[in-house]
């Protein structure tokens, strides 16, 4: 009897054709994605109990580059990878529609366009991981390539994947501009913007103009605007002190109205995939002054949260065993229960504050003479290392909104939060 030959699976590939989408790389599988998205530093080595501890503390430091992909982190992966993609399938190159919607030359009075709108939100914490989590799935793209032949192009095309920008800390129109710009040149090598950049008088609405006609004819495939809360101005602490048990909290004021339009033409009219994200509130303001506010969620909300409730089991099934292996003392603590316990209960489950306690513990641990990890080391390095933060996170697990409005602005970035936890080591 002779064997039947293996059947090959045949892999469609609905975007076929394209040259837009073709260098971006197969369409990933969830494993695929995972395995794009991981990190695992190093492990400590065998030996760990030879090396000096002021070698280990460097060697720690390794620590911070873990990264285990939550489910909604593959979720918003696969997001952008759509919104990538079907853009681009509708922007196809060889579409005379594409190259009149492109070309600038009727920016105002555009006419009709098929292609549907895609706009995502990812919304988080500060410290939930949204803003890592973001950057990660950006990274698994190119953010350039470079077509030697294109179409209508006689010397070829630059195309732009993505592009990511934090709103500037003053909200203004004119410094979102200059920033839109100076990221373009960082990306591309460009010198396309250097005489506006250099003039002296800046009109912030025109900037924004002139790079959204760049971008566009660039293919910019998706642009993500984070930290969109600096849109917005916080009440200050001493007014969030003074609002009674009950009172709603107080609406965040818009600081430049030129911004907000910007980014509502973007989403209107403009042919580029729009990613926001930032904190609840932040996104909580600019929806209720937006109108058509779906047009911001069409391809997707992802909500990042802090590993408590229905999140627990993500921590002690898969991010608590894996932060376990990387213990840089000769006698490891057991990866328990009960140390999962006593981590939530100090960090209120937010991924920064359980790696800077993992940090501070050792460091707690490194001033004693035995050579190994104990709960009371973070026990001390709670009250020590972290205790800037524990008023804040006494408010995370009260889960009260009044008490929550007043660490709205905790560590708005991580560079900020780094920052303070390392000043606090020094005084200790």
């Amino acid at each position: 009897m002779t064997k039947r030959a293996p059947e090959t699976v045949a892999v469609h590939d609905p975007y076929a054709g394209n040259s837009l989408i073709a260098q971006l790389g197969p369409i990933r599988s969830r494993p695929d994605a995972l395995k794009a998205l991981v990190e695992f530093p190093a492990r400590p080595p065998k030996d760990i109990a030879s090396i000096p501890r002021h070698v280990r503390l460097h060697m720690l430091m390794s620590v911070r580059d873990l990264h285990v992909p939550s489910l909604e982190e593959l979720q918003l992966y696969e997001t952008m990878d759509m919104m990538i993609r079907q853009n681009y399938h509708h922007l196809h190159p060889s579409s005379s529609n594409t190259w009149s919607s492109i070309s600038g030359e009727e920016t105002r009075h555009r006419p009709p366009i098929t292609a549907p709108t895609y706009g995502a939100a990812v919304v988080g914490v500060s410290g939930s991981g949204k803003t890592q989590a973001v950057r990660r799935c950006l990274a698994t793209f190119p953010q350039i390539i470079q077509h030697t032949s294109f179409f209508r192009m006689v010397n070829g095309l630059q195309q732009v994947v993505w592009l990511s920008l934090d709103v500037p800390a003053s909200g203004k129109a004119t410094d979102l501009a200059a920033a839109l710009m100076t990221a373009w040149k960082k990306a591309t090598g460009s010198t396309r913007f250097d005489k506006t950049l250099a003039g002296e008088w800046r009109n912030g609405p025109q900037m924004l103009d002139e790079w959204q006609q760049v971008a566009s004819s660039h293919f910019l495939g998706l642009f993500h605007l984070d930290e969109i809360q600096n849109l917005f101005k916080l009440p200050t602490l001493k007014a969030r002190g003074k609002r009674k048990p009950g009172e709603p909290p107080q609406e965040l004021r818009i600081i430049d109205d030129q911004t907000l339009k910007w980014i509502l033409t973007a989403l209107n009219e403009w042919q580029i995939p729009f990613l926001v994200s930032g904190t609840p509130d932040g996104f909580g303001a600019l929806t209720k002054r937006l109108s058509n506010t779906e047009r911001i969620v069409t391809s997707g909300y992802h909500a990042f949260k802090h590993f408590w409730g229905d999140h627990d089991a993500a921590f002690r099934q898969h991010f608590l065993p894996r932060l376990g292996h990387y213990q840089y003392v000769a006698r490891p603590i057991p990866v328990t229960q009960e140390l999962g316990d006593l981590i939530l209960e100090k960090t209120a489950g937010v991924q920064r504050l359980i790696i800077a306690l993992w940090i501070a513990a050792h460091r707690v641990a490194f001033e004693r003479n035995d050579d190994d990890l104990r709960l009371d080391d973070f026990k001390v390095a709670t009250d020590t290392y972290l205790a800037p933060v524990a008023q804040a996170v006494a408010a995370l697990h009260s889960n009260d909104p009044a008490r929550l409005s007043m660490y709205e602005d905790l560590s708005p970035q991580d560079h900020s939060f780094w920052a303070q936890f390392w000043s606090n080591v020094s005084r200790n």
